[in-house]
């Protein structure tokens, strides 16, 4: 067995001797930002929308003048906040059949968490600044690196200025691409840097103020290390394909396994750059020359070369991109090796499928590893030259992530093994449709998320064609109204409308009577224009006839019934066409369904109005009025 190398205390790893400001200060006297950046699913965007936001992220990376570190930081999900509030619900909930399905869903959570490994995805950037006031080398640049390390953070403060224009820079570049972003607080980055030199399985568990960020103990060999009870082992890219797919970090970001990936990108000098491929296309040049003076077969590979080479140079010429230094680097962590030697494998293989090799250097590890952290130090500092376009490729930003603090689970997502938990009447738009084939359980479906709704406190109101949600609504305490033409259970199409806080009474009647026009439309069928202007009319009369109309207080009176616009369209012009078509809806065969006063209370959490025994004509003509009431 190899020995462990000593590294003395452990606070010697962490780089970090400040965090103030929401800035950290390093031993070194560099200061970091650090931003947290929400992921977003590309596979969800058209591909015009793709290629929409990587130019951005290209027009980021174009922008920089300044070294910057993306990180993705993936653990185990934490999901005890969330099963607290549900079971703080629980306690409250009063109907015995609520309360069963509150038990059974936290067990059937508890149950597939301790089962499967749901791992989520945070993303950070990194802004580094590091003071720096003259340009010189050797001793003199030793001097004038010990006396920027030993500056008090006072001084250093006065650098925090310059930080913050950087990271405001980084923050519009993101915001152009889409992508929600925060500048991290003291307390986030304390818990950030705490949880990097502490690795747990799971995270966001309540950790004391005063616990050091340092690591309790380290033990290093030479392929991998062990920070406290984990086993850690970190790897390099080596080597690139000619061409990177634009999501090619994808399958490696969503494996389901504990890991921090570093990117480091850092910009070239565009002169310095062109000047050394200047040398380089020289070099390749007089290769080929003097393999033909040889007589030699040609080579490809170095007529590859000279191709790819002329090609930047004419790109870095124009300034249509830039040269950039990147550097990736990965570390995952296990209980036991066995366990490392298996991550190792597939993250191994997930790279080969891309035509990327990694690398797990010897003696190298610790070295590698802290070059992952979220602090943007490079300490390995194994690059690559990569112009704009491949380095766009390493958009990091990538998660099919479905899961939050709040709403109820859908389901398992089956790009990352994480649950699908959201609320999705707190998204921009809350409509959903269920598509499956015939007996594959869309009813059942619709049902479960009807009574974990119902468990999250959401009123819900069911348009029943077949009667299926009559008996669940009865078991829920909810209340159940048959609409049909002998029905004792009625709506006013005609009722007045509620005026929602701060919304103008004139602006919602006007709303409203456009709406009921809408509904008479589709009981009398078509229409002329003509007749169109004479309903319309002959609605704001019918209002009018019983004091309602803009300008007035209309709360206290009483609506008018259908029958009363048909007596008003029989005294308009025009409009005895239009009081016949609607004639059946008053005194004919329909009457007992659309012309009565509204006997129906909705005040319950679960409401369900039964169409089924409404004539299938009659249906879309029931369906807008409930909607409207």
């Amino acid at each position: 067995m190899p020995k462990s190398e000593s590294i003395g205390s452990t606070n010697s790893v962490v780089d970090i001797k400040e965090i103030r400001n929401n800035t950290i200060f390093l031993k070194d006297g560099g200061i970091r930002k650090v931003i947290m950046v929400a992921g977003i699913n590309l596979d969800l965007k058209s591909e015009e929308e793709q290629n929409s936001i990587i130019s951005a992220f290209q027009n980021l990376l174009n922008s920089l003048d300044f070294n910057i570190q993306f990180n993705i930081h993936s653990r185990r999900l934490a999901i005890r906040e969330y099963l607290e509030n549900i079971k703080e619900k629980m306690v409250q909930e009063e109907n015995p059949l609520i309360k069963g399905q509150f038990a059974e869903y936290i067990k059937f959570i508890e149950d597939f968490v301790s089962e499967n490994a749901i791992v989520e995805k945070s993303f950070f950037v990194t802004v580094p600044f590091r003071p720096v006031t003259i340009a010189s080398v050797g001793k003199k640049r030793k001097e004038e690196d010990k006396r920027i390390a030993n500056m008090p953070i006072e001084e250093l403060m006065q650098y925090t200025e310059k930080l913050n224009f950087r990271t405001e820079q980084v923050l519009q570049g993101l915001r152009q691409i889409g992508l929600r972003a925060v500048v991290l607080n003291d307390i986030e980055l304390k818990e950030l840097c705490r949880n990097f030199y502490n690795p747990k399985t799971t995270e966001r568990e309540p950790v004391p103020e005063e616990e050091p960020i340092a690591s309790q103990k380290i033990e290093i060999k030479p392929d991998y290390i062990k920070v406290n009870d984990k086993f850690v082992k970190s790897f390099f890219v080596i080597n690139y394909p000619r061409y990177l797919a634009a999501s090619w970090l994808d399958p490696i970001i969503n494996l389901p396994e504990l890991m921090d990936i570093s990117i480091h990108i850092s910009p070239v000098d565009t002169a310095i750059a062109l000047k050394n491929l200047s040398k380089k296309s020289a070099s390749i040049s007089a290769a080929i020359a003097e393999r033909e003076e040889k007589g030699l077969v040609r080579d490809p590979g170095l007529e590859t070369a000279l191709l790819d080479t002329e090609t930047l140079r004419d790109t870095l010429q124009q300034t249509r991109e830039r040269l950039f230094a990147v550097s990736l680097y990965c570390a995952i962590y296990a209980d036991t090796l066995d366990e490392i030697k298996k991550i190792e494998y597939q993250i191994a293989s997930t790279f080969e499928r891309s035509l990327v090799t990694i690398k797990s250097p010897m003696f190298e590890q610790i070295k590698l590893w802290t070059s992952t952290a979220p602090i943007a130090k490079n300490d390995l500092d194994v690059t690559f030259g990569m112009n704009t376009s491949p380095a766009s490729a390493f958009f990091p930003f990538i998660s099919p992530d479905l899961t939050s603090d709040e709403g109820i689970m859908y389901g398992l997502n089956l790009h990352n093994n994480t649950l699908v938990i959201f609320d999705r009447f707190n998204l921009e738009n809350h409509n959903s449709v269920i598509f499956a084939k015939s007996g594959a359980g869309k009813s059942y479906a619709a049902k479960l998320e009807l009574l974990r709704s119902i468990m999250m406190g959401t009123d819900v109101l069911i348009i029943d064609p077949e009667n299926e949600y009559e008996a669940l609504s009865e078991a829920v305490g909810g209340e159940t109204f048959k609409i049909s033409l002998t029905s004792k259970d009625s709506i006013n199409p005609f009722d007045i409308p509620i005026i929602p806080e701060g919304e103008d009474e004139s602006e919602v009647l006007q709303s409203h009577i456009a709406s009921l026009t809408g509904l008479i439309k589709l009981m009398v069928g078509e229409v002329t224009p003509g007749e169109e202007g004479i309903l319309d009319r002959a609605i704001t009369e019918t209002y009018a006839a019983r004091d309602i109309a803009p300008g007035r207080d209309f709360k206290e009176a009483e609506p008018p019934l259908l029958e009363d616009l048909e007596n008003i369209l029989r005294s308009m012009d025009g409009g005895k066409n239009l009081a016949d078509r609607l004639y059946r809806f008053t005194k004919g065969s329909y009457a007992g369904f659309t012309n009565r006063p509204t006997n129906i209370d909705v005040r319950n959490k679960v409401i369900v109005f039964s169409i089924r025994d409404l004539e299938e004509e009659l249906r879309p003509i029931a369906m807008y009025i409930i909607l409207n009431y």
